[in-house]
């Protein structure tokens, strides 16, 4: 017979398990009946076997350590065939503290057909057991008399201070009548004349004025016998009239020679005090793999017992194993596109979007100046949006396509990063109310994650523009730098990409880097789009107006745009032009256009390198107003490492400015060297080293480039400088707006052409 589905018959078992381990927890929680103060129990127990003149038998057991196989299954029947009155632990019945492990010990006692008593010893101790031991069986040192023996136990843990037990003992032996006492206790008093194998110095009594007084009074006070566990081993030795025995064969793991081994030690006391004891080997061999099944077992067991909150994680494991298996199995799924689907009725009416994002106008950015150009270019097609961002100090007074959402937080040295309330219900009516065909978002969270949200209930398709490389923004991030760079940021991305229906990327870099972290939504690369025949036709007298303000004489200008932010690297560039005018004399005026939180640091920087005369923070300028800034410049400068795309270079290519730039992502997909610019330089190169010589290196080439274009040399370079239509190329590849393209439902991302 051929087992055609095994997940099927894999989710059916889990199924049961999941079933079987509720159903025996109920019983465990409303049948099984709890213990508490069995010691008081089994010393009643031991008067009604043991009456007074009649001789004592008992067994002495240690390191039971919770064994199934050794002591339940092997121990215990022998014991109770033995004939002996009850048993004793001299310590380590259990293999730790745990609530689990108390429980599981009493079902096992509770095979044995004769009374018992522990000692508390330092696995009764661990795990905070203490207040379990004390609450199941009693105090942690005790006396019991029986017959004319006297059972002491103390407590070696040191959770009871020494000298008051050194005092209660000897009090109690100076009244004590009885014709044998015997001693127990956890850790032994003295060291085996053979070392055990892997023992410590902990293993033993501490401290050493416990040890020397408690030797003390065992020899003033002639003490029989004193028994201890701790060990995995057999030994036995006197000092004076008083046998020290350590016993540790009862089901923890031994050597299987010929001092560590199973066994038990008999006790036979006489009306009149003599005291004999046996040593009962038991030729016990447990197979390693039976062993080993054991302890799973136990494992397994002990989890019933270690409170709601391990039990709730293991159903819930279970339950989720069962809940993924169901759909893997049952649910069918349809890897291939819905050929069907006509995409026709979509591409004919105007649709109606709806736009998540984190930050938007007046707040000067990439993302916002491509959402406001994307807004426009929908309007003008006929479209109709809505743009979900937060409110700003600044806004327009009159916006009836942007819904601004207040702030719970907001961040950075103008305020200018915002937290949206996006718990306000006015947002998901205003948004029901605009009935959306669409949902496009522009950040993988807060706003972004409620435009999903929206999304799911409002039963429309959501696309995300991915637009930015996460990582890079690790400083804005209350996490371990490493911890959001290298593992947060990724998984942030690959978990929201996953859960839309369309990813949008603007470069094929980008692309391959979503594909590499295991993004499997149906992605498509679409360039972002600029207006760029408006940073092709300006005034040439407001340029000139622009460069007598700035004091610009016949200096070569070199511009770059950007927020003033760690991510965007513009320490490299203050270092490479440094490093330039170490090494040439072409007179230069770098200006920095943008604005940011590392203002004053970077101007800080720039003061200490003396070069105040050449660079130039302009601070941040209007949009509508950039053209002009373009068109001052001779060379774009631009070190980002964290651009998808890099819009601010489409611009300045449409404005006739060569590039100079670093190789990384998005860069790379738009700056082809030695035909629209150089980019030779590694963004991850450091500032000392190669990076910044590279640099100033490239810079120092294009100007050469510049000034033999001025004298009619032909060069890469100059063509891009003499042809502004080869300079926009990439601006202009293509020209239907990129916000003309979106994705339909269960189909390829038709085009939209109502040119």
């Amino acid at each position: 017979m051929t087992l055609r589905n095994p997940l099927k018959l894999l989710f059916h078992l889990s199924l049961t398990v999941v079933v079987l381990l509720v159903g025996y927890k109920a019983y465990l929680n409303l049948f099984l009946e709890d213990f508490s103060s069995v010691h008081s129990q089994q010393v009643e127990a031991i008067y009604q076997r043991v009456k007074p003149g009649e001789p004592v038998s008992f067994a002495v057991v240690g390191n039971i350590n919770n064994s199934i196989g050794v002591f339940e299954d092997r121990i215990v029947p022998a014991l109770n065939r033995s004939g002996v009155d009850f048993m004793v632990s001299a310590g380590n019945a259990v293999s730790g503290g745990g609530e689990d492990k108390y429980r599981a010990l009493y079902g096992t006692l509770s095979h044995l057909e004769i009374p018992y008593l522990l000692t508390f010893g330092p696995h009764e101790y661990e795990d905070f057991g203490s207040f379990r031991f004390y609450d199941h069986f009693g105090p942690h040192f005790y006396s019991v008399r029986t017959g004319n023996v006297r059972l002491i136990f103390l407590d070696s843990t040191g959770k009871t201070p020494w000298r008051w037990q050194i005092r209660w003992l000897d009090d109690l032996l100076n009244q004590d009548t009885s014709n044998a006492r015997i001693l127990f206790i956890g850790h032994p008093p003295l060291r085996p004349h053979q070392d055990p194998l892997f023992d410590q110095e902990d293993d033993y009594l501490q401290p050493a004025a416990f040890r020397d007084a408690l030797l003390d009074t065992i020899a003033a006070h002639d003490i029989d016998l004193v028994f201890s566990a701790n060990l995995a081993t057999y030994s036995e030795q006197a000092r004076g009239s008083t046998r020290f025995i350590t016993t540790g064969g009862a089901g923890g793991l031994v050597l299987n020679n010929d001092t560590s081994f199973y066994h038990y030690v008999r006790v036979d006391v006489s009306p009149d005090g003599e005291v004999k004891h046996t040593l009962e080997r038991l030729p016990i061999g447990q197979h390693p793999v039976l062993k080993t099944l054991e302890s799973l077992w136990f494992f397994i067991y002990s989890l019933f017992y270690t409170g709601y909150l391990n039990f709730l994680l293991l159903v819930a494991a279970f339950t989720a194993l069962t809940i993924k298996l169901y759909q893997v199995i049952f649910i069918g799924r349809d890897y291939y596109p819905d050929y069907d689907l006509d995409p026709t009725p979509w591409l004919e009416r105007p649709l109606r979007v709806a736009l998540f994002t984190n930050n938007y106008l007046p707040f000067i950015g990439g993302v916002p100046i491509s959402i406001e150009r994307l807004r426009r270019g929908l309007s003008g097609l006929g479209d109709s949006t809505l743009v979900v961002a937060p409110s700003y100090r600044d806004q327009p007074r009159q916006e009836d396509q942007v819904l601004r959402v207040p702030s719970l937080l907001a961040m950075g040295q103008n305020r200018e990063f915002r937290l949206a309330n996006i718990f306000l219900a006015r947002i998901r009516h205003r948004v029901r109310a605009f009935r959306p065909d669409l949902i496009h978002v522009h950040h993988p969270f807060w706003l972004g994650s409620l435009g999903v949200f929206l999304a799911r209930r409002l039963k429309v398709p959501v696309v995300y523009t991915y637009h930015t490389r996460l990582e890079h923004y690790a400083h804005f991030v209350p996490l371990p730098g490493l911890l959001f760079r290298n593992l947060i940021s990724h998984a942030l991305i690959k978990r929201f990409a996953n859960r839309c229906d369309a990813v949008i990327v603007p470069t094929y870099s980008t692309e391959e880097y979503l594909r590499m972290i295991g993004v499997k939504t149906p992605t498509f690369v679409q360039p972002t789009g600029i207006e760029y025949q408006r940073f092709q036709s300006v005034d040439p007298a407001e340029v000139d107006r622009l460069r007598r303000k700035l004091g610009l004489g016949g200096e070569r200008v070199l511009v770059s745009v950007s927020r003033l932010s760690n991510e965007k690297n513009i320490d490299f560039m203050i270092e490479a032009l440094h490093r330039l005018r170490q090494v040439s004399d072409r007179p230069f005026r770098f200006l920095m256009i943008g604005d940011g939180h590392q203002r004053e640091r970077l101007q800080a920087r720039i003061d200490q390198l003396g070069l105040q005369r050449k660079v130039t923070l302009v601070g941040a300028v209007p949009p509508e107003d950039m053209a002009l800034w373009y068109h001052l410049g001779d060379l774009f400068l631009f070190a980002s490492k964290s651009e998808t795309q890099g819009m601010v270079i489409l611009e300045a290519m449409a404005a006739g400015l060569p590039v100079v730039a670093v190789r990384s992502s998005g860069i790379d997909d738009v700056v082809r060297h030695g035909f629209n610019g150089f980019n030779r330089v590694a963004a991850g190169g450091g500032f000392g080293g190669g990076g910044l010589i590279a640099s100033a290196t490239l810079v120092m080439k294009a100007l050469c480039c510049l000034e033999s274009a001025s004298i009619g040399a032909a060069s890469p370079m100059a063509l891009i400088k003499t042809d502004r239509s080869r300079s926009s190329a990439l601006a202009k590849s293509d020209r239907t707006c990129p916000w003309t393209r979106f994705l339909s439902p269960g189909c390829p991302m038709p085009i939209r052409n109502r040119t």
